[in-house]
């Protein structure tokens, strides 16, 4: 028999989030065992990459161990977070572990190997981290030497300084866990998020929440008490800022209930968006601080002003296209999809039964050309086999499938598959996925080239980004829309939450150029359809309309807006 339902009271990915910091804590424990701790970050993995119904359904089912790397005791951990929010080796660990040493795992340069020295020769929180770096007293330690040192100084430097930043795909489950625990507290009105991680910035220096009440000290107290906050940075009656154990800073405001809508728009947008809303508000007579609504809307209205969305709060009050701009469910067909044939985690037919229990209008099968060898590329030879298996798989299932190519541009500046092979195509996605590091001139004659190519491209992943991690490519980015605008070819915004490129601030540019787009998933597994939420985020923060974006079409008039031939 089943046991009855049990509601979580955590998600996957707060739970995923709870797994990291067990395996943090568990790599930091006296006699920390790093196999245990590899675990529960494979199963955060795994988390992320499961739905969020099926979850669920193996928790209540007893099925987690069915999920691969996931075994009895890692599987007990998470039904455990799943029912009740927290674990019982979760506090244990928060309370065994010393947060000086969590404060220190924090620091650029410091691996778990050096943190077991420094602790081994008595330096065990920050503090006494400063003091022996004074006089240059790490280099004494057999391991340590000059260079070391040095980095370790920067990375303190840096830490002190609170530059870190966060994806935004690692801080939502923070963001969301946290204003989950704040609703909680009966003085608690409302809790949303704000700041950048409502404006869907890529990265992020703080995941910031609002809170309407009218006992604000009670529920800072709420905020700066959880079990996971390593450090108060500040706290007054109203707000707070801390550092999580995780590393995450986090802030909290808290407003009265008649001033939420205000606050909320305060709290949210830039400081330029602010400032004009506040001057605006003064040309009224009014002050924006103290308008008295419920919600958001409620103050544009009385500002005179349509509602802007979060994402497009970055700037001042222009307006133009906020009436139609793209939104989520107007998508109608999931673009740029890996499957087995090249590195994908799912096969062609996994994957069109998850589009089809999404919905879904049509999928792009594009898997990797043969020149990406690190992926599998799809050699020609393997071609007709993967569209013959389209072919059957087509059969099965109403989404529409495309088959495809993510054709690597070469270095100078061809694409991967004869000409002839990339017309037999639906889609051609264009990308680099080599030789990032060209000087500017090389790659844009290297782009134009591509991009001039007769046949109709997208121009995957355009600059080459991984968030926080790599660099944009160098290049004349103006030649290259020109070069676009000129020829056949629509740009991607690719919703992998890694890349997400093209970055917005280029959004703006290209649209001048009418240059039409597409909002991609990059999935390399059905689970992985979520993340177009993070490509309509970029898109909307370029000011993107539902016009402009191809795969907001039907498939036919998809198909023929992107036919290579």
């Amino acid at each position: 028999m089943r046991e009855a339902h049990h509601p979580p009271v955590l998600d996957r990915l707060a739970i995923a989030a709870l797994l990291r910091e067990i395996a943090l804590l568990s790599s930091l424990e006296r006699g920390g065992n790093r196999f245990k701790a590899r675990a529960y970050e494979r199963g955060a993995e795994v988390l992320e990459k499961t739905e969020e119904n099926e979850v669920g359904t193996r928790v209540r089912e007893g099925r987690l161990t069915e999920l691969e790397g996931i075994g009895p005791a890692l599987a007990g951990t998470i039904t455990e977070l799943f029912r009740t929010g927290t674990a019982t080796n979760l506090l244990r660990l928060r309370t065994e572990v010393p947060r000086g040493l969590i404060e220190l795992s924090q620091i650029d340069g410091l691996t778990e190997k050096r943190i077991d020295l420094l602790v081994a020769n008595g330096i065990e929180d920050v503090d006494a981290l400063r003091a022996s770096l004074a006089v240059n007293g790490l280099r004494a330690i057999k391991g340590f030497g000059v260079k070391t040192e040095d980095k370790i100084r920067a990375g303190l430097e840096k830490h002190d300084r609170g530059e870190e930043r966060q994806r935004l795909v690692d801080a939502l489950p923070i963001g969301e866990r946290l204003a989950s625990h704040l609703a909680a507290e009966p003085a608690v009105a409302q809790v949303e998020l704000a700041g950048e991680i409502r404006r869907g910035h890529e990265a992020l220096e703080s995941v910031a929440l609002l809170a309407a009440s009218d006992d604000p000290a009670r529920v800072v107290a709420r905020f700066v008490e959880q079990p996971e906050v390593l450090k108060i940075i500040e706290r007054e009656t109203s707000s707070a800022r801390v550092t999580l154990a995780g590393g995450s800073r986090a802030e909290l405001a808290v407003v009265p209930k008649n001033r939420f809508g205000a606050g909320h728009i305060i709290h949210t947008g830039s400081s330029a968006h602010v400032e004009a809303l506040e001057m605006r508000a003064r040309s009224k007579g009014l002050s924006l601080a103290t308008m008295e609504h419920a919600s958001e809307q409620e103050v544009y209205s009385a500002l005179d002003l349509p509602y802007f969305p979060p994402e497009r709060r970055d700037g001042g009050l222009d307006t133009e296209g906020l009436a139609d701009l793209v939104a989520f469910d107007d998508v109608r067909g999931m673009v740029h999809v890996h499957s087995t044939y090249s590195d994908g985690r799912d096969s062609i037919e996994a994957l069109a039964l998850e589009a089809d229990r999404r919905g879904v209008e049509y999928l792009t099968i594009t898997d990797h050309s043969p020149s990406a060898f690190y992926a599998q590329g799809v050699v020609i030879d393997n071609l007709k086999r993967q569209w013959d298996e389209i072919a059957v798989v087509q059969e099965k299932v109403k989404v529409k499938l495309l088959r495809g190519t993510e054709s690597d541009i070469n270095a100078d500046g061809s694409l991967d598959y004869p000409d002839a092979i990339l017309e037999q195509m639906d889609v051609v996605i264009a990308s680099i996925h080599s030789r990032h590091q060209m000087d500017a001139d090389a790659m844009t004659d290297r782009l134009v080239r591509a991009m001039k190519h007769p046949v109709y491209k997208i121009w995957g992943h355009a600059l080459g980004r991984l968030v926080l991690k790599r660099d944009p490519i160098r290049c004349d980015m103006d030649a290259v829309l020109d070069a676009i605008a000129s020829s056949r070819a629509a740009i991607e915004v690719n919703g992998d939450p890694y890349r997400l490129d093209l970055a917005p601030e280029w959004i703006p540019a290209a649209r001048k150029r009418k240059i039409p787009f597409v909002i991609s998933v990059d999935a390399h597994s059905a689970a992985a359809f979520s993340v177009l939420r993070f490509g309509v985020w970029m898109a909307r923060r370029g000011g993107l309309t539902k016009s402009e974006v191809l795969n907001t079409r039907g498939v036919d008039a998809f198909k023929a807006a992107v036919r290579p031939s």
